[in-house]
């Protein structure tokens, strides 16, 4: 499976053989989420607008929202609000402001609860339009400053100078002073509607202009994440960890699957397979104490990384199987023929199918099965055995484990004269005495052919 492309099926056997695990996970994710739910308190936000008359260019209203979010106006919200010292500081954190289509600033709360989120949101739009304000008529420019005052001053000495020209010109009893007092007039009303266009055209009246297009409205829900959010962001979280490790852990798997692998890795011929019934239950192990008890609580005591077992045949059909594992060892030792039948500790499958060996050969070969352990393996001395048979499982050991067994074999001066691969299998249901075999020809044929081999 190391070289195979993770595929659906790979996705499904995880599934199907670690489900109980999986749900542990998350179940464990869900409670860590509900954890940190509980670490940071619900927060809640809510927004409100300030509209800016008049025509703004886009970077101008990107300097207003900088404005609307900096100290300068959030502190004073936060006197407002009797917020000083550290609660004021952490206030700046929880404000934001952004510029929306249509010249709007969108200025943001988040407090603890939804009141107090409105309450934020408003005042901070408040005092955003009064700091704009008298940004806006307070300059440290001194030209910019007097130079409107200035404006004005020179426009009413300008009308007064006027009317002074006006009576010096008399009551108008001539046409020259009637024409001078019509076009001094004129003057004055030009006059007049320049200082009114200069005053629409003035950046200060339009800043002063601004509007809070009325409160925030209250939060109706948590902002995210919510605890709900989190709960499940760490169900599914924990859920996907575990799929990944148990990919990564098959990708990285370097057991030996095939019957010429394992035979090349114990430098012996392969003898034949034989079949042991349970299906992928046979692969748990037999190891008892707190820690087997735990690994069958969480589903992790069967391994989930085998083919699905293969619906095998009758015990009849198994029983063949190791009777020609027999004949081939009588025709390959001379007698009298003993053999060390040597099964990797752990290995439940190979120790039944030992045992089943054992039971089919009788007195000859006499077998004697003795289990190594794989991380220290140790063989008895050689006694009056005519070498050794290695019995073992596919996709359960790796060529390094196999060749330990082989060199320890060596050193007890066993010859390892073939290898059994062992492989689980469902057994078909039982057939009543009654019950023909599925493949038994039908009666009526039986007799059919009887009756026309009679006449």
């Amino acid at each position: 499976m190391s070289d195979d492309t993770i595929r659906l099926a790979t996705m499904g056997r995880i599934l199907r053989g670690r489900w109980r695990f999986l749900a542990i996970l998350a179940v464990v994710g869900a409670l860590v989420g509900y954890g940190i739910s509980e670490l940071f308190p619900p927060r809640y936000t809510t927004s409100a607008s300030v509209l800016l008359p008049g025509q703004w260019e886009e970077r101008e209203l990107l300097t207003q929202a900088e404005i609307a979010a900096s100290s300068a106006v959030v502190d004073r919200a936060a006197a407002t609000l009797g917020r000083t010292g550290a609660d004021a500081a952490e206030l700046r954190h929880r404000v934001s402001a952004k510029a929306a289509d249509g010249n709007i600033i969108k200025i943001s709360g988040t407090a603890d609860t939804p009141e107090r989120a409105q309450r934020l949101s408003d005042r901070v739009a408040q005092q955003f339009v009064t700091f704009a304000v008298r940004l806006a008529g307070d300059s440290t420019d001194p030209d910019t400053a007097t130079g409107p005052e200035a404006l004005r001053q020179k426009v009413a000495e300008t009308n007064q100078r006027i009317t002074d020209l006006a009576d010096a010109a008399g009551p108008g009893r001539t046409v020259e002073s009637v024409q001078t007092r019509t076009e001094l007039e004129k003057l004055r009303a030009g006059l007049q509607e320049a200082m009114k266009k200069l005053d629409k055209a003035d950046p200060a009246a339009n800043k002063a202009g601004m509007v809070v297009m009325g409160p925030a409205a209250r939060p109706a829900g948590e902002a995210p994440p919510t605890r709900t959010q989190l709960v499940a962001a760490g169900a599914l979280l924990f859920f996907l960890l575990a799929v990944i490790g148990h990919l990564v852990a098959a990708r990285a798997n370097r057991r030996l699957r095939t019957e010429p692998e394992i035979a090349a890795a114990l430098g012996s011929a392969l003898l034949g397979t034989v079949d042991v019934p349970g299906g992928r239950r046979a692969y748990r192990t037999e190891v008892r104490g707190a820690r087997a008890r735990i690994r069958r609580l969480l589903g992790v005591d069967i391994r989930w990384d085998v083919p699905a077992p293969q619906t095998s045949g009758d015990e009849a059909g198994r029983r063949i199987r190791y009777r020609r594992v027999c004949a081939r060892l009588r025709d390959q030792l001379p007698a009298p023929r003993r053999l060390l039948v040597v099964v990797p500790d752990g290995d439940e499958i190979a120790r039944r199918a030992a045992g089943q060996l054992v039971a089919e050969a009788g007195s000859d070969p006499s077998l004697r099965v003795v289990a190594v352990s794989v991380l220290q393996p140790m063989v008895p001395d050689r006694d009056a055995e005519s070498g050794a048979l290695v019995v073992l499982s596919a996709g359960s050991w790796t060529a390094e484990e196999l060749a330990g067994i082989a060199e320890a074999c060596a050193d007890g001066r066993h010859e390892v004269v073939g290898t059994v691969v062992a492989g689980a299998v469902r057994a078909r249901p039982e057939r009543p005495a009654d019950r023909p075999p599925d493949d038994a020809p039908p009666a009526l044929a039986v007799q059919g052919n009887a009756g026309r081999g009679s006449v």
